[in-house]
């Protein structure tokens, strides 16, 4: 991982499963920005969705960063060349052992494909995954996954990331709204 301002040593990204572009556009854009936001350096899209990748890189061109995302990719290519390369693949799903029990051996790892679905995921992620993590054993949003595992992963230390390049920085302030010059 480059180092955004938090000294980020892992190379993290998302493999999206699932998109359903009539349907999922808005949930698989904010997977992409949550995924900037907290650390990762891009997203494979493993569907044909050329607005996605637009839209994410828009933002990282106006915010700073080098996110990037690949549309259109084959999953099991993604995967197999993840592993061939050394990384490991992390599935979030609610039928994981829970986080808190697999977090630490996952944080040994300097290379993580981190693997969050939208429809059904095919059965064969279950097998191919190294780690199939449960964030909470409750339905609830592949974004909020993503986001409590990347905090987790990176030990909250990209809470404050500050991105390179940014036209648009936010100062933080108790009431109202500021940009910095």
């Amino acid at each position: 991982m480059k180092d955004e301002g938090a000294g980020l040593t892992k190379k993290v990204c998302i493999l999206r499963l699932g998109h359903r572009p009539e349907r999922d556009r808005r949930v698989t854009t904010h997977v992409g920005l949550t995924a900037r936001a907290l650390g990762a350096e891009g997203m494979y899209l493993a569907s044909d969705d050329k607005n996605i990748k637009k839209s994410i890189e828009d933002v990282a061109g106006r915010w700073g960063g080098d996110f990037f995302v690949s549309n259109n990719v084959g999953w099991k290519r993604c995967i197999n060349e993840w592993k061939a390369d050394g990384g490991v693949v992390v599935h979030l799903t609610m039928y994981g052992i829970p986080m808190t029990s697999g977090i630490a051996e996952i944080k040994e790892h300097d290379k993580v494909l981190v693997v969050v679905g939208a429809e059904k995921v095919p059965s064969d992620i279950y097998g191919m995954a190294d780690y199939n993590i449960s964030v909470t054993t409750q339905p609830h949003s592949e974004i909020s996954s993503l986001a409590l595992f990347l905090d987790h992963l990176f030990d909250g230390s990209t809470l404050d990331l500050e991105f390179p390049d940014a036209e648009l920085k936010i100062e933080p302030t108790e009431r109202g709204k500021r940009f910095k010059d």
